[in-house]
C-alpha cells in the first residue's frame, strides 16, 4: 500500500468500471492525504400555486447528483523533478473514450474514477480540476502543484461499506512531514485554506522560530 509523505496510507484516485471495479490501468496515488473533503447533494423541487392559500405547493422535480470536492498538494522539489509527471495523469483520468461495443454508436465512454481512502469510496466522473502551481526551480520547472478537484457521481453506490465493528481503526492521524522550502504559513494555507492560522501550528507543535523549518520534521496539524 502507498505511503504518503507523513507515513500514512495513501489515498488514491483511480480508473474504474461503472460498476467500481479497479480497471488497473491508471492509478495516482495522493503524497499528502486532504486535511478535508466535501461532500453535497441537491434536489430541484417545482412551487405550483397552492390553491388560494399562501402557502405553495411543492412537488419533486428531479434529483441532483452527488458531488466530492477535495485539494492535493504534489510536491516533488526534493528530487527536482517536474510535478507534471504526476498531476498530468489526473488529467488523463478526465480523458472520454470512443466507444468500442457498437460501431454505429461514436457516443464517448465516461472516464470512471473512484475515490478510495481508508473505508471511503466515491465512484464518478472528474468533472472539473483546477491546478495551480506555487513552487518553481531556477529553470522554472514547476515542483509544486495545489489542485482542485471535483467528482460527480452518476452510479448509486455504497460510500462506505459495512465495517467489521471490532476492527478498530484507531484515531485519526493529521501528520504534515516538512520538506525543503516549506513555511508554517504556506502549510497553514494548504491544510487550512488560511495561510494566517500558521500560529496555531507553531504554538501546537512547541516551535518558537517559525523561520526555521528542519526537513523530515513531523508536525502536527490541530483542529481549529
Amino acid at each position: 500500500m502507498a505511503k504518503t509523505r507523513g507515513d500514512l496510507e495513501a489515498a488514491r484516485i483511480y480508473a474504474v468500471s461503472e460498476d467500481g471495479n479497479d480497471l488497473g490501468s491508471l492509478s495516482v496515488d495522493c503524497m499528502f492525504n486532504p486535511f478535508e473533503y466535501t461532500i453535497s447533494k441537491s434536489n430541484t423541487y417545482e412551487e405550483k400555486p397552492g390553491n388560494g392559500t399562501d402557502v405553495p405547493i411543492v412537488e419533486f422535480k428531479k434529483a441532483g447528483a452527488q458531488t466530492l470536492k477535495l485539494k492535493l498538494t504534489f510536491d516533488t522539489y526534493d528530487k527536482a523533478s517536474d510535478v507534471t509527471l504526476l498531476t498530468n495523469k489526473l488529467w488523463k483520468l478526465m480523458e472520454a473514450k470512443e466507444n468500442d461495443e457498437a460501431a454505429s454508436d461514436n457516443k464517448k465512454v465516461p472516464p470512471w474514477v473512484a475515490f478510495e481512502w481508508g473505508v471511503f469510496k466515491f465512484v464518478s466522473v472528474i468533472t472539473n480540476m483546477t491546478q495551480k502551481f506555487t513552487m518553481f526551480l531556477k529553470d522554472g520547472t514547476p515542483v509544486r502543484a495545489a489542485v482542485d478537484v471535483t467528482f460527480t457521481q452518476y452510479a448509486d453506490l455504497n460510500d462506505y461499506p459495512g465495517q467489521n465493528p471490532t476492527s478498530g481503526g484507531g484515531p485519526i492521524e493529521r501528520v504534515r512531514t516538512v520538506i525543503a522550502g516549506d513555511r508554517l504559513d504556506v502549510i497553514a494555507a494548504e491544510v487550512y485554506g488560511d495561510a494566517t492560522q500558521w500560529r496555531s501550528i507553531a504554538s501546537y507543535n512547541g516551535i518558537i522560530n517559525p523561520l526555521v523549518l528542519r526537513p523530515g520534521t513531523r508536525l502536527s496539524i490541530p483542529q481549529l
